[in-house]
């Protein structure tokens, strides 16, 4: 098959070139033809797409122990490789020396094993009469016949492309985060009031643990002592370290970024909330589950009208003519192509640093009438900006930001960052501190040219006995009412300044949100954050519908709701709140960079962390309609030919051979011409890993 496609590439190349050749002087050459076809890198291509190789290298990109597994897959298909070629020869012993014929029947099943395999899976799904089944049991007629070689060649053939349609068809559930491997076998816990070292699995309600900086926090809880920043966005979504000082909860899962928690346990093991929401994941039934790859399924439909249409020739033709319908292409193909379609388009999002972890999703695609977002995280940014600067007790709003900036320099955390920035917007010098001070959990206290400059929340500041001036009680109000944080600023004993954060757009939002709306689709954002900021937010972003206030176990209702009501829903999410909506949407999408639990469970992931290549996937999707369309006219017109021919010309095995392997070729080509498009599009032949589709933008 591979030799068939680069033989086929190699002469469409050939007659390119050819034609370009002879195009009169002078005459402009179509844009897309500027670079020549390579057929070395058509080649690498082909075998690229065979193998997923740049799918997988984007699941290890996300996933750092795919690569382990993978290799593992390579060395067994290697080993598999071996063992078929060794069962290809057993079958050639066979045909010369009958005593190894039992050897040759068994060698030709194991060739064929993939085969059953599908098959397999598609009586589970009740998808009883299919083009596999039907090789098979021309395969198990050529072996009662003693037509080993052949059979053992249509087993080898045909068990390749099942084993393709099986990657592509992969029905196993996604890998969910598991919870417990990320818990330490041992924590520290104190009793009588001293700190012991116990099993995690020991833990029971009511028992104090200790969590330290840089720890996942392993139960849920409440704080008895200490002050910490906790990181919530794997159960949240919240992009910010939330405060966490005594009387506070903490949950499992989460991560104490800085400071020193004693935390008294309320729940742990599977009754966190973290592994409920685990647990109902891995009960929600995925979309993909009942789906089978279009190609596939509308040429299995017309099997019983090629086994009628045979039967039919039989009695009034003869064997012969029967044969001749039999080897007609009447859709029969099209499982085979379609398989390889979706196949050359993953490997062009791939390249385009969109990640399809199933091949199905093509389907679902081109149907989804809603996309449904998650604010956080997915339309705006980790990092926050600043919108408001107020100022206190005569202090300049250039002076409590280049004393906040100056405070924040080397802070990692994407609100120091924020600060940083800002401050640059402005010109603004920063200053060289003599001394720095990072407390525990709630900011950072430096020594600025003889004065003491505090940086942090409120509870830091009353912490460092700061006495908030009345005014301070409305900012915190309003703030509050938009989901907007505070940072405080403190010169000496005085409160300077407070930085109003504010959620930062994605800067494509806007574009993306737009021409997604000029498809016909219907956009919704769910938003945990109270109604006024959800609204002012799809008010930018021209969103009628959104949903505010939400819970994280709710968002999958909303979803349901939305199917419910006759829609095709897309879901955006990025947290492990969010996990449950993406299984229930038809299809779900995440980033790079989001929880474990979205980037496993989502089917599309945008590699680049961002949402600029939406509108790129939805016209990839367009151009793999209109190839599955060319497929399906390929697919049935020199079928009908064929049959019209034996019943009315008298056509034989020969002619109907012609015409399929014609049939074939065009096929064939049909499939990688969306390659032959993306290679001439290509800046340059050794720039294979940044190439992008005709007609897109370079990132």
């Amino acid at each position: 098959m591979l030799l068939e496609l680069t033989l086929l590439g190699a002469g469409a190349g050939y007659w390119w070139q050819r034609n370009q050749r002879r195009q009169p002087a002078g005459s402009a050459a179509p844009l897309d033809a500027q670079q020549p076809l390579n057929i070395r890198r058509l080649w690498q291509d082909i075998r690229s797409a065979t193998q997923f190789a740049d799918k997988d290298q984007l699941l290890m990109d996300i996933d750092p122990e795919f690569r382990q597994s993978r290799e593992q897959a390579r060395r067994a298909g290697r080993r598999q490789t071996h063992l078929s070629l060794g069962a290809l020869g057993i079958t050639g012993l066979a045909v010369f020396w009958p005593v190894f014929f039992p050897l040759g029947v068994v060698a030709i099943l194991y060739l064929s094993r993939e085969n059953y395999r599908l098959i397999w899976r598609d009586f589970k799904r009740g998808h009883y009469l299919s083009f596999y089944l039907v090789s098979s049991m021309m395969s198990l007629g050529m072996i009662a016949t003693s037509h080993l070689i052949l059979s053992a060649i249509n087993g080898l053939v045909f068990g390749f492309l099942a084993r393709i349609t099986n990657q592509l068809e992969d029905t196993a559930q996604s890998r969910l985060i598991d919870i417990f491997s990320r818990y330490p076998e041992q924590v520290w816990v104190v009793r009588d009031g001293i700190e012991i070292q116990v099993d995690f699995h020991t833990l029971r309600a009511g028992d104090q643990m200790i969590v330290n900086a840089g720890e996942v926090i392993p139960v849920d809880g409440h704080v008895t002592g200490g002050i910490g920043q906790v990181d919530q966005h794997t159960l949240t979504g919240e992009s910010q370290p939330v405060d966490k000082e005594s009387g506070d909860e903490v949950f499992a899962s989460t991560l104490l970024l800085t400071g020193r928690l004693e935390v008294e346990v309320v729940t742990a093991g599977d009754r966190t909330v973290a592994t409920r929401l685990t647990r109902a994941l891995s009960q929600t039934r995925h979309y993909k589950d009942a789906m089978i790859l279009r190609g596939r399924k509308t040429g299995d439909r017309f099997i019983p009208v090629k086994l009628g249409l045979a039967g039919l020739a039989l009695p009034m033709l003869g064997a012969n003519a029967a044969m001749a319908v039999m080897w007609a292409n009447l859709g029969n193909g099209l499982g085979t192509m379609g398989s390889m379609t979706v196949m050359v388009y993953l490997q062009l999002l791939a390249r385009q640093h969109i990640l399809v972890k199933d091949g199905r999703v093509f389907e679902s695609l081109r149907k989804i009438d809603t996309l449904v977002f998650d604010k956080t995280g997915t339309l705006t940014q980790e990092q926050p900006s600043i919108g408001q600067l107020h100022v206190l007790n005569d202090f300049t709003e250039q002076e409590v930001l280049r004393l906040a900036a100056a405070a924040e320099y080397r802070q990692p955390h994407p609100i120091a960052r924020a600060i940083v920035a800002h401050a640059r917007t402005r010109n603004i010098d920063l200053p060289t501190l003599e001394e720095a001070s990072y407390e525990v959990g709630f900011g950072i206290k430096v020594i600025l040219k003889g004065r003491t400059i505090r940086v942090g929340s409120a509870r830091f500041l009353q912490h460092e006995n700061m006495t908030f001036p009345a005014a301070v009680a409305a900012i915190q109000r309003r703030a509050e009412a938009d989901s907007h944080s505070l940072v405080y600023v403190g010169v000496d004993d005085q409160l300077a300044g407070i930085l109003e954060m504010q959620p930062t757009l994605r800067p494509e939002a806007r574009h993306i949100v737009r021409v997604l709306q000029q498809r016909g689709l219907d956009i919704y954002i769910i938003s945990g954050d109270h109604e006024a900021p959800t609204r002012r937010l799809a008010e930018q972003l021209g969103i009628k519908h959104y949903f505010a206030e939400t819970l994280p176990e709710n968002k999958a209702d909303l979803v349901q709701q939305l199917r419910d009501e006759g829609r095709f829903v897309g879901f955006v999410g990025d947290g492990i709140n969010d996990a449950i909506a993406l299984k229930t949407a038809q299809v779900s999408f995440s980033l790079k960079g989001a929880s474990s639990v979205a980037t496993n469970t989502a089917q599309i992931i945008f590699m680049d962390g961002t949402l600029q290549h939406v509108l790129p996937l939805f016209e990839l999707v367009d151009e793999f309609e209109a190839t599955m369309r060319r497929a399906m006219l390929l697919g049935f017109t020199p079928g009908m030919l064929t049959v019209a021919g034996v019943f009315f010309w008298h056509f034989g095995v020969l002619a109907s051979l012609f015409v399929l392997y014609l049939n074939v070729c065009l096929d064939l080509g049909n499939t990688i011409w969306p390659m032959l498009k993306q290679q001439r599009a290509r800046p340059t032949p050794e720039d294979d890993s940044c190439s992008v589709p005709a007609g897109y933008q370079r990132k």
